[in-house]
Order: C-alpha cells, then structure tokens, then sequence
C-alpha cells in the first residue's frame, strides 16, 4: 500500500533549548488516557507557565512520568534516523499532534458520563480524532476533524503483539479499537492510528495525545466549567441534556455531553456534525483559559495542572513538565481567533450512503495546508503564508479543482470566502467580513436570497443555528462560533 510519510524528518523539541531524552525513531512515549482534546494540551500547556515553585515542578513531572508506557515500532519507520534530532522551538518549527478521543467506560466516572451495562464492558473505541497542527510561529492552531464513521483504507501496523495486515475499506475508528484488540494495550491502539493518519493525509505527526470522558469531565470542572452559547433549545435523551437557548454555563459532565451528543434536538444523528460541536467546545474551552488570569491565580493554576495531566496520555515529546512550559510561554499570546477549526470534507459512502462516509476530492486541499505549515483560511493576516512567504495560494481548504481553475485567468482570484472568481469582475470585490459576526453576507444571483459564507472555510452559515455546511456537497465542516456567540448571545 501507498504511503505519503515523508522521510528525513526533523522532531520538534517545544521545550526550547531544554535537551530531550534521547528519541528513537520508532517508538514514542504515551502519559495516560482521555477524550476531545487540542484544548486539553493547551489547558496543560498554559498551566505551566506559572507553575514555578520546585516542589509543584517534581509533582507535576512525577504524575507525567508515572503514566508513561512506549508504543511499538511501525514497519515504516525503518528508514528514521536513529540518532536524536533536537530542534529548538525559537528555531520555528511547527508541531503536529494527533488527538484521540477515547470511548471507554472503565472507571465510575467514564461509566456516569457514557453509561455502562455488559455491552460496553470492555469497550475502546477512538470516537473523536483531531489533527491539530500549531504554528512554527505560534500565531495560530489548525484542527482537522476525522469522522469515526470515514471509510478508509489503512497501512499495516505494529501492535505489542505482533503486525496487523494492511486493511481495506475499514471504517475509521475501527483501527484504533482493533489495534487495542489485537495488541492489548493504549499504546498499540495509539500507534496504529497515528500510523495510519500519516499514510492517509502525508503529514508526519510525531506527537499523540489521547482523553477520555471522565478526564475531559474533570479538566472542565477545575477550570470553573465553560460558558457556551446555545443557539437553540436543545434537548436529548440519550445523555440527558436539556439546555435553554442562550449563554450558558455548563459543569464538566454537562460540556461532555453536549460533545458526544449525536441524537438531540437540531442533530442529523451524524458523526460529522458533531465533529463541529466538538470543535465549537474546543474553541470555548480556550476562550475560557485565556479569559482566566491562571497565571496569578496559583491555587486554581495548580489544580488545573494537575486535572489535565491526570486526564491525559501524552506522547514522549509533550510528556515532560520542561516541554510543556515552553509551549506555554509559546502559546500564551495566542489570539483564540485564530484558532482554525473544520472537519475534513467528505461525500456520502456510494456503498453505504445513509450511515457512512469516504473523503471528498477537496480533503487533499486541506491536508495539503498542513503540509504547507498553513493556517486553514485563504490567506493569512498578513497576505503570507505561515512561514511568512508570498501566500500565492489563493484557494481555501475547501476548494475543489473546479475551484482552482479559477486561478488560471491571471486577472481574478479566489476570494477571501473561497468562492469562485471566473464568473464576473465585480466578483472579485467581496465585501468585507462583518467585524460582529465574522461571515461575508452576498445574495445568491439565481433566488436572491440572502447568502452567509464562512471566509476561513468557504462553507455556507445557516442563519438559524450557525452551522457551516461545504457548498457543494451539503456535508458539516464547522460551526461559526463569533456569528453564534454575537447573534445568539450578543457576545462579541
């Protein structure tokens, strides 16, 4: 099978010029376990920085050390450099962490959040997988969102107890249940995923961090829980919820659920929409961190500290109280606007249409962002692109060929929306995004109605609950939370 890893890597060492352990090239370090998570190495991450008294400094380093186990050794790994690449963090390297949600219903807390009964007993499904990538400058976060229910086709790997074939046609989430199966550990289970989402976009993620209910739960709680603006009536009896429209504050388990629920109110019963719930709580959760004066407020600093690190299984080269304090100090300016989140485009499974998903011609686009170390908009703040060239790509991450054909006619552009260009002159002039809600308003040429376009995505808002929809395959790419917040809510 294929595989797009691309060879003579260099490993980020976000810990500046803090020495790492030696690494070799196939094997990783993982710290414990947990659920829908950037937010959660950004919450621990920022935590850090404070966190500077030598007694608080071994305890946290000792709850990192103590949850650590190794993952094996991938088939295509044979060719890495077995001698340590360090890299300083000033040197201005991106980082690329592979998220993984965990479904487990080990533990009482697990079993409150998700229920429990024979059938879930000893269940490990990997049902959220976010592919977050942070800038070598720090200025902003990319996420991509995986659908669980994404049909794909995945290299061999290797698992504490041996190699799985490559398979063919698997439904995505299955890899990571399987590999837990198979090798009997978290750790086979990590690394056959992050295996196969190296081969399946051609990045070379190095980094893995996984979260289940309970640790997202309580990570939630010891921040003081989060506010989040409701943009309808929501109830659902499958895990209970029953929030009023409006700004709400919502504890440690209610936030959880509102992240799996897949069956209430203004749900399609879909993975994919709630990928972009999951994503609109990430975006709270940091809003919510960075709103909070952690770093003078050492009691609740430390709490925090220790909540995400008990909550967390982090790979080798996040694992380590040094690395992360330096991604803190990295990470403590950013601007949570420019934390860029969609799910990856996706058409319905021609084989299964109702239930399934398979990757859309225009998710190469995206991954191709995260290859280019770009931020998933058309053009960066600056006119440039991340690594602070010329940004001569004009396209957004969800552009399709038809859209880059656009490009030919060296008179016309995409537009900051990511709409096609090649139609009309007076196309090319979009209006400016409205500074409360973020979206480009337009009226549709053929029904004259009223159009909100997304400028980060190039998707279509619904004007009645903030949902960002691709616009040629009507699939959920997002959800436009500055739009929710200040429409909704009147937040801005």
């Amino acid at each position: 099978m294929t595989s797009h890893r691309r060879t003579n890597r260099t490993i980020p060492n976000i810990a500046g010029n803090i020495a790492s352990r030696p690494r070799h090239s196939n094997q990783y370090r993982v710290s414990h376990v947990v659920r829908t998570v950037l937010v959660s190495v950004l919450l621990a991450a920022l935590t850090f920085a404070g966190t500077a008294a030598a007694a608080v400094w071994v305890d946290i380093n000792s709850t990192i050390e103590r949850r650590s186990f190794t993952l094996p050794a991938q088939a295509n790994d044979k060719d890495k450099a077995e001698e340590p690449q360090l890299v300083d963090v000033n040197a201005g390297k991106p980082v690329n962490v592979l998220l993984l949600g965990q479904d487990t219903r080990e533990g009482d807390g697990n079993a409150a959040v998700g229920g429990s009964d024979d059938s879930t007993a000893n269940i490990h499904n990997a049902d959220t997988t976010i592919v977050a990538q942070i800038a070598a400058d720090r200025s902003y976060i990319n996420l991509v969102s995986i659908p669980r229910d994404s049909m794909v086709d995945v290299p061999s790997c290797s698992t504490a107890n041996g190699t799985i074939p490559a398979q063919y046609y698997v439904q995505f989430n299955s890899i990571f249940a399987n590999a837990y199966s198979y090798g009997g550990d978290l750790a086979s289970a990590a690394g056959c995923t992050v295996n196969a989402v190296n081969a399946l976009t051609g990045l070379d993620i190095q980094e893995v961090v996984v979260v289940d209910f309970q640790g997202l739960s309580s990570m939630i709680d010891a921040l003081g829980g989060v506010d989040i603006c409701i943009p309808f009536d929501t109830q659902d009896t499958y895990t209970g919820l029953d929030l009023k429209r409006g700004l709400q504050h919502l504890d440690g388990t209610q936030a959880t659920q509102y992240a799996r629920m897949r069956h209430g109110t203004g749900t399609d019963g879909s993975d994919v929409m709630r990928t972009t719930r999951q994503q609109y709580l990430i975006k709270a959760l940091l809003n919510e961190a960075l709103s909070k004066n952690l770093f003078t407020n050492s009691p609740q600093l430390y709490q925090l500290a220790r909540a995400a690190l008990e909550s967390l299984n982090i790979s080798d080269g996040l694992a380590d109280a040094a690395t992360l304090a330096g991604l803190a100090m990295s990470l403590k300016n950013l601007d949570s606007s420019h934390l860029y989140a969609q799910t990856v485009p996706v058409v319905a499974d021609p084989y299964n249409p109702t239930a399934r998903v398979v990757w859309s011609d225009a998710a190469d686009a995206v991954w191709e962002k995260l290859r280019l170390n770009q931020p998933l908009t058309a053009q960066s703040d600056n006119g440039q692109s991340a690594d602070g060239t010329a940004d001569d790509s004009s396209g957004t991450a969800s552009d399709t060929p038809s859209d880059t054909s656009a490009n030919a006619d060296s008179s016309q552009q995409t537009t900051q929306d990511g709409t096609d260009t090649d139609t009309g002159t007076e196309q090319t002039q979009q209006a400016a995004p409205d500074p409360n809600t973020g979206l480009v308003t337009s009226v549709d040429p053929y029904t004259l109605q009223e159009v909100l376009t997304d400028p980060a995505t190039g998707g279509v808002v619904d004007p009645e609950t903030g949902s960002i929809t691709d616009p040629l395959t009507g699939q959920y790419i997002g959800m436009a939370d500055q739009y929710i917040m200040y429409t909704f809510c009147r937040v801005s």
